[in-house]
């Protein structure tokens, strides 16, 4: 049997009524296509590094500093501590960046939240081809040719379609996605809040130090001038003799000594306004006052550990931030076992297509498919092994975290502990200096060594203020601390409005609020005293008695109470009395203390020896040693007497 020859598939067998040719179009020439690929190829080959130009840099630093200092409201030279708080929270550019975080957190939890909706694709494009696109039949068991060449596809056509699919599996992930997105803006809330606490604790620090260096700027700057002139009068004496070498040099390395000390205190508490300014984001060279304050009374040392301890645990930003990452590593857990689910998609959708050969150009179609990875089941063991690792890995952090807030918390309220007896003994130490300083300028005659005496104690008495004002803000700090290691928030969670002084407003009744949780009496409820009114009287003949009582006044102002003559004023009155004695003289000052009813609330005497020749300058220095000598009994009678008029 001879095997019938077949007829090759490839060739185009054409019959006779259909031997015609097939239209063809002529596939476009592309060479300005071409080109341009050229063109982009040659520009994508060149890598050569480009540095930033001088220009460039330039520009960016301009816009820094404009940015910087952006829409700040403008302040008018004083600055209380409830502004520099408003102001550093609402400008800091630290506390921006946290902010700016945050929104973006929630912007990522927007998007999460949209992947959850069903996806509708559009698509549309254009098909071009140098030839036909089409085929021919054959026949499976002899091969025979049974339809001839063709094409249902036009050589150039435009095609556009819209799908509308919906897919459960990618809903469930998407879900959870959402979820995990929505705790990271709540752990971007908690790095806020601990930002905002931590700038308030540099804030406190910082604005109580510059305070009292702006107190005793003044002070210092005279002290040098006369400390100056001191040692130009030394080095004329030791040149002329009045005094032995030895001596006159060991007082001008004294007097070099107190200097070198004032000048280290007065530059170490300096500095801390450079900060407050810094923390305010205020521009560089900005010249402020800080508002004068009396200094609080410090609150008691906490009691109840155990408490503070609990509150800690339940708001510090760090441990609320593990709850956080706790859910997120729960979510973790759900959505890698939801993903090994099948994947069910549902579809509907319109397409479009201008292929002239297509009996319908546009239709409509629906579909329903369902898939699942099987090799994925095996992964389970692996997913619970990797989860139950997590879940442990988290309780254990936090665990540590716990442990190490707890050890915060006692360490910050023993540090309290001490602040307050450095501040309670630098006090001591320097009325103690003061009315040293006040005897020497006293007894202190016109002689080169008992001025130069007389400087070294005023110098010694200055560093101790110094050292007062230094310890009181190290008991600021410390107090803060505390706030911040149990977390206190002083930001309320909504403002009437942003402006500084309603911000500042909202601050002080959230950092009264806050502290009533840690202290058992907050310290901003502590600062109201009465003022002193001061009274010099029998004075001998030929002294005045404004210079006097000017110098009593300054004692007042000086340990932080305030000078006054109104009705609940408190009259502090210093009788001047001459006391018999055999050769030297001897005098004191009958010292009282009265309430605006006429009740004594202290009475004593100062004795001390008068020099050779009374004058308004000893008279003064010893009215100053018996003010002293009493101060810190004025300062307690101030306060409780207007806690008691406050109450009633």
């Amino acid at each position: 049997m001879n095997a019938r020859a077949l007829p090759d598939p490839f060739v185009p067998v054409r019959s006779s009524e259909e031997d015609k040719p097939m239209k063809t179009a002529k596939f476009p020439a592309r060479p300005t296509w071409v080109a341009l690929g050229a063109a982009l190829l040659l520009a994508g080959c060149n890598m050569n590094p480009v540095k930033i130009t001088p220009d460039e840099v330039a520009q960016r630093v301009k816009n820094d500093q404009a940015q910087m200092y952006k829409d700040q409201q403008p302040f008018h030279g004083q600055i209380s501590y409830a502004d520099a708080l408003a102001r550093a929270l609402k400008y800091n550019l630290d506390y921006r960046l946290k902010m700016m975080e945050t929104t973006m957190a929630q912007g990522l939890l927007d998007v999460s939240a949209m992947d959850m909706l069903p996806k509708l694709v559009a698509e549309a494009g254009y098909n071009s081809r140098s030839n036909d696109s089409g085929g021919t039949s054959v026949g499976i068991q002899d091969g025979i040719v049974s339809l001839r060449p063709s094409t249902s596809e036009t050589r150039q056509h435009y095609y556009g379609r819209a799908t509308l699919s919906w897919n459960a599996l990618d809903f469930g992930i998407s879900y959870y996605r959402a979820k995990q997105a929505g705790d990271e803006v709540n752990i971007a809330e908690e790095r806020r809040r601990k930002i905002l606490q931590n700038i308030v604790q540099d804030v406190r620090s910082a604005y109580w130090r510059a305070l009292g260096a702006q107190r005793l700027l003044n002070e210092a700057d005279a002290l040098t001038g006369r400390m100056q002139d001191a040692l130009a009068k030394s080095r004329e004496a030791e040149g002329a003799g009045v005094l032995p070498p030895v001596q006159s040099l060991s007082y001008q390395r004294s007097l070099l000594d107190a200097m070198s000390l004032v000048n280290a205190k007065r530059q170490e508490m300096q500095l801390a306004k450079s900060e407050l300014a810094a923390l305010m984001t205020l521009p560089p060279g900005s010249d402020f006052t800080l508002v004068e304050s009396n200094e609080d009374v410090l609150s008691p040392a906490p009691i109840d550990v155990d408490k503070l301890e609990l509150y800690a645990l339940t708001n510090r930003p760090e441990l609320r931030e593990e709850d956080y990452q706790a859910r997120i590593s729960q979510f973790e857990a759900k959505k890698q076992i939801a993903a090994l689910f099948p994947s069910l998609n549902v579809y509907a959708g319109g397409r479009y297509d201008s292929n002239s050969y297509l009996y319908n150009a546009s239709w409509a179609d629906s579909g329903l498919l369902m898939s699942m990875d099987l090799i994925r089941l095996a992964s389970i063991p692996a997913i619970k092994r990797t989860n139950e690792a997590r879940q442990n890995t988290d309780e254990a952090r936090r665990q540590a975290l716990a442990m190490a807030v707890i050890t915060q918390v006692r360490v910050s309220v023993e540090r309290y502990k001490l602040a307050v007896v450095d501040q309670e003994l630098a006090a001591e130490s320097s009325r103690v200096d003061q009315r040293l300083s006040s005897v020497s300028r006293a007894g202190a005659e016109n002689r080169l060594e008992s001025e130069l005496e007389s400087l070294r104690t005023d110098s010694r008495a200055l560093v101790s203020r110094f050292q007062l004002a230094s310890a009181y803000a190290a008991t600021q700090a410390a107090y803060g601390r505390l706030l911040n290691t149990v977390g206190v928030d002083l930001l309320p969670d909504t403002v009437a409005s942003t402006d500084i002084p309603t911000l500042a407003k909202a601050i002080d009744a959230s950092l009264v609020d806050g502290e009533k949780n840690v202290f058992l009496q907050p310290l901003a409820l502590q600062t109201t005293t009465r003022p002193v009114s001061v009274r010099v009287l029998d004075l001998p003949r030929g002294i005045g008695a404004a210079p006097v009582r000017g110098a009593v006044e300054r004692i007042v102002g000086r340990n932080d109470l305030a000078s006054g003559q109104g009705p609940d004023a408190l009259v502090l009155s210093l009788s001047f009395q001459t006391l018999p004695s055999k050769g030297t003289a001897r005098a004191q000052w009958h010292v009282t203390l009265s309430d605006p009813s006429g009740r004594q609330l202290i009475s004593q005497n100062y004795v001390s020896y008068l020099p050779s020749e009374t004058n308004e300058r000893s008279l003064s220095a010893f009215a100053e040693a018996a003010a002293l000598s009493v101060i810190g009994d004025v300062r307690r009678a101030a306060r409780e007497t207007a806690t008691v008029a406050q109450k009633s």
